[in-house]
């Protein structure tokens, strides 16, 4: 016996070596946790902040710039259309109203400020305007640019007062005369461009002009309500770009187009907790980290150890509970591991080829019994049909008397075989014939009987003296016990795979309890080699899967049913 030596490894238990590894781990994990920390906290965090806060009101700027920029687009439609005849302009700009849901009402004045025209879409201008909240007054030198108002309520349309701002554009009319054209335009529109800016948690935008007047303003009930104040008088010194007071830093940006200046609002102590909480998300991260790190430890580890020991046992049980179909899988995992578990499959297949030999020694030893009771031919049967030879020579019925004679013949010739255990369908077929014929003979044409056989399933092979045992329990059980003339229909035909073989007759029946008591029984010296023998044969050469069933009713007759699979000549040879 050869014997492995032992190699040299760490003397130290792996699960100290583990908890090592996973402290390194964490202390590894803190420390960078806490440079990282210590890092992004002293980063200009000023510097993040204005260029955050810049970046969000150069967003807000360029929306609304490009948003007054669509306005002076449109200006520029109605300086063209100044050129056509009225007509054409006024459906022109009716068109406008009703595809630009954000423009209310368009309305030019002369130059003493009187409206000389107007388009208000769906809506109507009323009668009687008491006040104009439309009309801006143009300061001298800025004719060039927009002048856009504050926020106001439509004060030209009756039963409408959307809140709305107006721009202004002088224009020359086609008659060289100047009219100053304005539009009363949605200033929710521009409102809703403003709110969504936001400078971190609490930051945010609003417009100023440059005078230093609020134009809007998010919290704008507060401002009405002087809760809440804006450093304007600061603001409107101040040029664009960036401006930090205390813990605010504000960024401005100047339209180009209109005197109207975005301011954006920050504060410098939420943007560092912005930042903390950054650096908290990244020791969270590494600190899941060291905890996935941990988890993947202990898998290994239980990987390495438990779980082939898990699948060792599991294996063991498998085997215990069917050794038979049992298939080893090899477990992996460490060298002792994997030394167990080739000893347990070496001694998995010790056992189960012992099992195999005992099986085979079985079968050959049922074989032989089986063979043995083939041989036991019923003595009163031969008794009987000698007899009745005789008594047909006595009365010189020698022509019957050849027939019986050679049927007995055919019938032991069949019999023996030559030693063989499965023979042609065919071969069958007559030895049942033969015996249908002797104890017609003999039972005095008391039954007739018929066969109905497929022709393609005669060279099949089946167990032979298959037959007769069923025909003998037909004629004993069933007919002779009957006063009319009993029949018996044996038929032959092919089913998939399968042969069946099925001996009916019009006997007088049994019940479902004889029926399964003539499988179970052991044979007597009445059925010839029984039954149940032609059973366990079947089941022993083809598998569980073949054999007899039994279906009956009394006073209405049996029908036995014997399957078998489709053998060809040679595919048995060996049996």
């Amino acid at each position: 016996m050869r014997v492995r030596k032992d190699k040299k490894g760490l003397t130290m238990p792996l699960a100290s070596v583990m908890n090592l590894f996973v402290i390194g781990m964490v202390l590894a994990a803190l420390a960078g946790g806490m440079v990282v920390f210590v890092s992004v906290f002293r980063r200009s965090v000023e510097q993040n902040a204005v260029i955050s806060s810049e970046q969000a009101v150069v967003q807000a700027s360029n929306t609304v710039r490009n948003y007054t920029a669509d306005m002076e687009e449109i200006m520029d439609l109605i300086e063209e259309s100044y050129g056509r005849e009225k007509e054409e302009r006024d459906n022109a700009l009716e068109t406008l109203l009703r595809i630009r849901k954000d423009v209310i009402a368009v309305t030019s004045y002369d130059e003493e400020g009187n409206m000389v025209d107007w388009w208000t879409g769906n809506y109507r201008l009323k009668e009687k305007i008491l006040k104009n909240l439309s009309f801006i007054q143009r300061e001298t030198g800025r004719e060039d640019r927009l002048l856009i108002s504050e926020p106001h309520a439509e004060t030209l349309l009756e039963n409408y007062y959307p809140w709305v701002v107006s721009i202004r554009k002088d224009l020359e009319t086609g008659d060289g005369k100047k009219h100053a054209v304005v539009l009363d335009v949605r200033f929710s529109q521009i409102a809703n461009y403003v709110d969504e800016v936001g400078i971190g948690q609490h930051g945010y935008c609003f417009i100023m002009d440059k005078k230093g007047n609020i134009v809007y303003h998010p919290q704008q009930q507060l401002i009405y309500s002087g809760l809440k104040s804006e450093q304007t008088d600061i603001l409107t010194k101040a040029g664009d770009g960036t401006l930090v007071k205390k813990n605010v830093i504000y960024s401005i940006r100047s339209l180009d187009n209109c005197d109207w200046r975005i301011v954006g609002v920050s504060y410098i102590d939420e943007l560092v907790t912005v930042k903390v909480r950054g650096a908290m998300q990244i020791l969270l991260v590494m600190i899941a980290f060291v905890l996935v790190t941990v988890f993947l430890s202990s898998f290994l580890l239980t990987h390495m150890i438990s779980h082939p020991i898990q699948n060792l046992v599991k294996a063991m049980k498998d085997f215990e509970a069917d050794a038979e179909e049992f298939s080893y899988q090899p477990v992996h995992g460490s060298k002792e591991m994997i030394a167990l578990s080739d000893s347990f499959g070496h001694m998995v297949g010790r056992i189960q080829d012992l099992m195999e030999k005992v099986r085979r020694e079985e079968i050959t030893l049922r074989k032989t019994e089986l063979k043995a009771l083939q041989a036991q031919i019923n003595p009163h049967f031969l008794y009987n049909t000698l007899d009745a030879i005789g008594w047909m020579c006595e009365e010189e019925r020698s022509q019957d008397a050849v027939e019986m004679v050679n049927a007995l013949a055919r019938l032991f010739r069949i019999s023996i075989s030559k030693g063989h255990e499965l023979i042609p369908i065919g071969k069958e077929v007559e030895h049942a014939r033969s015996y249908l014929m002797i104890q017609n003979f003999r039972y005095k044409n008391q039954f007739t009987y018929s066969f109905d056989i497929e022709e393609e399933c005669l060279p099949y092979l089946c167990n032979k003296i298959t037959l007769q045992p069923i025909i003998e329990n037909a004629i004993y059980h069933g007919i002779n016990r009957m006063v009319d003339e009993g029949e018996i229909r044996i038929r032959i035909y092919g089913e998939g795979d399968d042969i069946v073989f099925s001996v009916s007759d019009n006997g007088v029946g049994m019940s479902k309890e004889q029926c399964g008591s003539i499988l179970k029984s052991e044979p007597g010296d009445q059925t010839g080699i029984g039954i149940k023998n032609v059973n366990d044969r079947i089941k022993i050469y083809f598998g569980e899967e073949y054999g007899i069933t039994i279906e009956s009713e009394p006073d209405e007759g049996t029908c036995v049913s014997i399957r078998m699979p489709k053998v060809e000549e040679g595919g048995y040879e060996s049996k």
